[in-house]
């Protein structure tokens, strides 16, 4: 294997000791040592990660390669930063290995993040009197869907939202019904989560994991068994249980295909996005021998998280040649006309910016519940990685719009950039590589709305 080693310049080591231990470990461990990345505390845009990635991304998924670092922390300014670029480099199926521990970072990970935030979060204290609070069965923080606080903060059962629950548990269990078909048959009915949104495969699936429906409260660490009234019996959630994990995939790493529209697509008929996604047949031929395709699709978020909309799916091949033709046939006026000033650029970088704060925030709750026991630890981390993948997107946009700022002052050098943009997207669109041809849509297409029949263009204002 050939191992990437990342440090950060910090008071509590210096490059050059980081660098002597990465260069002693591969020797130890029998890792060629292929390239170091640096970074200082200094530099909040972290040029060397960002060049970390781009090596991965340059290797591809066949370069035999992994990251090796002195632990967590090292990996950023911060736990919040440290578990977004650790899921980062998952998206790209890097294993990251402790120089410390010598073992792989995803063992532990969140055992790491829980004391990366307690030490620089909530004081020790503090997190004690609350451990002691979840130890007596007091409610802390949001009560889960089915329960509100009720005297003594203990958790009291809401019965409307309680009939729910136990709706969703009986047609799974009694029914036989699966997550997406639970989540649309209750979009169906007219039911309503507690904000008054719609079911999805995630909110359904997170009350079939939730251990609060059987009477045990979880947080912090602790587990406290008969704590309030239970919905669900403790047999019927085995039950569950062991379905739901029959029906878990393979554990073995998965390969994140990357498709060249993410983010931009939308569903002309919801207006939801379009994800993409990538599925395996097998079938036997006439000879008794058997065949393996992939096939790599856009399928609408509506249809795949709430079997909402209809089954508006399109060969992700297909469709991005419809893009391409698409851009050529658009004027040029109307595709350069949008091109703004360097204020705008800067003022588009400041509202991705504020996208990815907002990531972060999202992956914080993310983890922190996994850590406190109210999400399971495999879907908290899924769902971290594909925020992470969301963020890793915005990064390259606003380092593409970074670029541009600095080089371009005025709207007539930002139409006419625009302009060689377009024009190579149209006359290499066959040769260009992936991901240079991602970040020049990004730069001059807002949104590909789909329809049935074609696409639409709506270029950047």
């Amino acid at each position: 294997m050939r191992a990437l080693g990342y440090f950060r310049e910090s008071k509590r080591h210096s490059l050059a000791e980081q660098s002597e231990a990465f260069i002693q470990f591969c020797r130890e461990n029998g890792f060629e040592a292929a390239a170091t990345f640096l970074d200082s505390d200094r530099n909040p845009e972290s040029p060397g990660f960002r060049q970390l990635l781009e090596f991965a991304r340059q290797q591809g998924p066949q370069g035999f390669l992994l990251v090796v670092v002195p632990d967590l922390a090292t990996l950023g300014d911060g736990p919040t930063d440290a578990a977004r670029r650790y899921f980062q480099l998952t998206t790209l199926s890097l294993p990251i290995i402790s120089i410390l521990t010598g073992s792989d970072l995803s063992g532990e990970f969140l055992e790491d993040w829980t004391k990366l935030r307690s030490n620089g979060g909530l004081g020790d204290r503090v997190k004690a009197a609350m451990r002691k609070k979840a130890v007596k069965g007091e409610a802390l923080g949001r009560p889960p869907y089915g329960y509100r606080v009720g005297p003594k903060r203990r958790l009291v059962v809401v019965p409307e939202e309680g009939s729910v629950v136990r709706y969703i548990f009986r047609l799974y269990l009694k029914d036989g019904l699966g997550i997406r078909r639970i989540a649309r048959q209750l979009n169906e009915e007219e039911l309503r989560t507690r904000r008054g949104g719609l079911w999805s495969m995630v909110t359904v699936r997170d009350i079939l994991r939730n251990r609060a429906y059987v009477g045990t409260y979880s947080r912090f660490g602790v587990r406290v068994p008969a704590s309030h009234a239970p919905l669900i019996s403790q047999e019927d959630f085995r039950k569950v249980q062991e379905r739901l994990d029959q029906r878990r995939p393979s554990s073995a790493k998965r390969q994140v295909s990357p498709f060249l529209l993410s983010g931009m697509t939308f569903c002309g008929y919801c207006g939801n996005k379009m994800i993409g996604v990538t599925r395996k047949q097998k079938w036997k031929r006439g000879d008794g021998t058997e065949k393996i395709a992939q096939y790599r699709y856009y399928q609408c978020e509506s249809r795949t998280n709430r079997s909402l909309c209809d089954y508006h799916t399109r060969r992700a091949e297909k469709l991005e040649e419809e893009v391409g033709h698409a851009l050529s046939a658009a004027s040029l006026s109307e595709a350069t006309n949008g091109a703004g000033s360097k204020a705008d650029v800067q003022a588009q970088m400041t509202r991705l910016r504020d996208k990815v704060r907002r990531l972060d925030k999202r992956l914080e709750r993310y983890l922190d519940s996994a850590a406190n026991g109210q999400l399971n630890a495999e879907r908290a981390q899924t769902l971290a990685q594909i925020v992470a993948a969301e963020q890793l997107q915005i990064e390259d946009r606003l380092s593409e719009a970074q670029r541009v700022a600095e080089q371009y002052e005025t709207a007539g050098e930002m139409r006419r950039h625009r302009e060689q943009i377009v024009g190579r997207l149209r006359n290499e669109w066959d040769t260009l590589e992936f991901g240079e041809k991602q970040d020049h849509l990004r730069e001059v297409i807002d949104r590909v709305t789909v329809r049935d029949d074609g696409v639409e263009l709506t270029f950047k204002a």
